[in-house]
């Protein structure tokens, strides 16, 4: 099969998400975890804790950058005219996201394919929409659908297929506190949904015992 790529596609998409100002300063959230270093019993004043509000601040402003991105500024114009209608997979794409139920983490990865219909998208933008969307307070479920919906949405593909694979430290450093356990959720749309065989071949390329660290 021969391959011709054209110039980028000049699509409008509206953005799922923009920057916004937060009703509290940086400020009231340093301050904020200074009173759970007190709750905690701690004394938020001494040597080791002194900068730890700003750290924590710091941190979780970057745990959660992707509220403040779209999808418009990350595919920055990456959709391209493509005349193939075969599977297109990545696999292995490491997620840190962090549980919205207390705020642990949640390390995984993911598995995308598409099978385009006209329009290809840069490889490295999939793994920036797992990152986005990962870079929030999720459950895995959403997190799982929202890529899949983004995929749908801006391809309009013959079909998306996602799984994400992962581990929650809310399992496994507190409540039932589980090692080794991981969860996996999958999302399906088009063809993947409707076609067994295609389904199968998508399962059986991502098929491996994950490991996470």
């Amino acid at each position: 099969m021969t391959l011709s790529i054209t110039e980028p596609i000049q699509t409008k998409l509206p953005p799922l998400t923009t920057e916004c100002e937060t009703p509290v300063t940086e400020e009231d959230m340093k301050q904020a975890v200074r009173t759970l270093l007190l709750g905690l019993g701690e004394d938020p004043d001494r040597e080791g804790l002194k900068d730890t509000p700003k750290r924590v601040v710091k941190a979780l402003k970057f745990l959660t950058a992707g509220y403040h991105q779209s999808l418009d500024e990350l595919l920055n114009g990456a959709v391209f005219h493509e005349n193939t209608n075969e599977m297109v997979l990545v696999r292995d794409i490491d997620l840190f996201s962090s549980c919205e139920h207390h705020i642990l983490p949640i390390l995984g990865r993911a598995h995308v394919a598409y099978i385009p219909n006209g329009k290809v998208i840069g490889l490295s933008k999939i793994a920036r929409i797992c990152e986005m969307y990962g870079r929030r307070l999720q459950v895995q479920e959403r997190l799982t659908v929202q890529i899949a919906d983004a995929i749908q949405g801006l391809l309009q593909p013959q079909g998306v297929a996602v799984v994400v694979e992962a581990t929650h430290m809310c399992m496994v450093m507190r409540g039932v506190q589980k090692p080794g356990s991981w969860t996996s959720t999958s999302a399906v749309r088009g063809v993947f949904e409707s076609d067994a065989k295609t389904r199968q071949e998508f399962m059986s390329l991502i098929r491996h015992n994950p490991t996470f660290h």
